[in-house]
């Protein structure tokens, strides 16, 4: 057992179990398997039933497939962004589940990891990449993105304070020397920022925030899940969801809404695109936090966020939001609003 597997706690981990409410012969994906937490807690109630584990990251495949070792449960593992989800049942002939676990963002195991570059913490190159294989790295977009471009990122992505001045001494410092690991770009920001009064927040940590979730396209890859995972939830299946910043809870919390037939754009009637289908009910009203203990236990739930909804006995058919050219037009202009805001800082991804 290497030191991951032994320290690993998973996030919430009881009330993940408790919104899926997991059936033992039933199908269920773990679309972020990390380092395995949640899926061997899953396996441990679902008997001969079905678990389809995702993930981008193959160290964390191979840790999730060494923990989930033995298990009765009819397993398999696939190195795909969760965003394929889709794609992927289909290609499985998988026609329904009965539930779905995202437990989105950075693991433990990717931040834990200094030659991933995820932390300032520790020093290693700067890539930040879930996926490898991939060419765009965090030390790409800090040395060659245009400066406006790198302001765009890190007030979108991170809702940086003081992102000019940023901006403006990184560029200044890739001139004279390339970027090349975590603390020399974390050195620069805390020049920048210093330590603001009354927080423990690193000055840097908002910046890697906002890098990571470039580099890897996090809040459109959720966005594209979400739009399409409802569809193969059997009625009573259920989905839910970690998010860790205000940035991805917003998108699932809008979704969530949009799939319960709520209006998300708020325009009258007659103009509104929201489909206003109940397909989902939605099962935490408010997202259910970490408590007190849990935190002092595992430091990283601090700022988990955990919705979940259930889908309804409903037909693929439904409603729209009104009659006539202006509701068309509505309808059109919806998906942009979903994202509120997320797609107005992909716009500018082509540097």
């Amino acid at each position: 057992m290497t030191r991951m597997e032994a320290v690993h706690i998973p996030v919430l981990c009881k009330s993940v179990l408790n919104h899926l409410q997991v059936r033992p012969q039933g199908v269920y994906v773990d679309c972020t398997v990390g380092p395995g937490g949640h899926s061997r807690a899953i396996v441990k109630r679902l008997g001969a039933g079905r678990l389809v584990v995702l993930d981008l990251d193959e160290d964390a495949l191979r840790l999730a497939a060494r923990r989930l070792a033995g298990s009765k449960a009819k397993l398999s593992l696939h190195r795909e962004n969760f965003r394929n989800l889709p794609r992927l049942l289909r290609r499985l002939r998988i026609r329904r589940i009965d539930g779905c676990l995202a437990d989105v963002g950075v693991s433990s195991l990717q931040l834990q990891t200094a030659e991933r570059g995820f932390s300032f913490m520790k020093e290693g190159p700067l890539d930040m990449r879930m996926d490898r294989t991939q060419t765009v790295t965090a030390a790409s977009l800090v040395n060659d993105s245009r400066p406006e471009r790198l302001l765009e990122i890190l007030r979108t992505y991170g809702e940086v304070t003081g992102a000019a001045r940023v901006v403006a001494a990184l560029v200044e410092e890739r001139h004279r020397k390339r970027f090349e690991t975590t603390t020399e770009l974390a050195a620069v920001v805390e020049r920048v920022k210093g330590w603001p009064r009354g927080t423990r927040l690193h000055p840097a940590t908002q910046v890697f925030q906002a890098l990571r979730i470039e580099v890897n396209q996090e809040l459109k890859n959720l966005e594209e899940f979400l739009s399409g995972v409802v569809g193969f939830l059997r009625p009573g299946g259920r989905l839910v969801v970690l998010a860790f910043h205000s940035l991805e809870d917003r998108l699932v919390k809008r979704a969530f809404a949009r799939e319960s037939g709520k209006c998300i754009c708020f325009s009258p009637r007659d103009l509104c695109g929201c489909p206003r289908r109940r397909r989902v009910r939605i099962l935490t009203r408010k997202p259910v936090r970490p408590s007190g203990p849990e935190i002092r236990t595992n430091p990283r739930a601090r700022s988990a966020k955990l919705r979940a909804v259930e889908r309804l006995n409903t037909s693929t058919g439904g409603h729209g939001g009104g009659g006539g050219p202006r509701a068309e037009r509505g309808r059109k202009a919806v998906a942009s609003r979903l994202g509120d805001g997320a797609r107005e800082a992909n716009r500018g991804q082509d540097r």
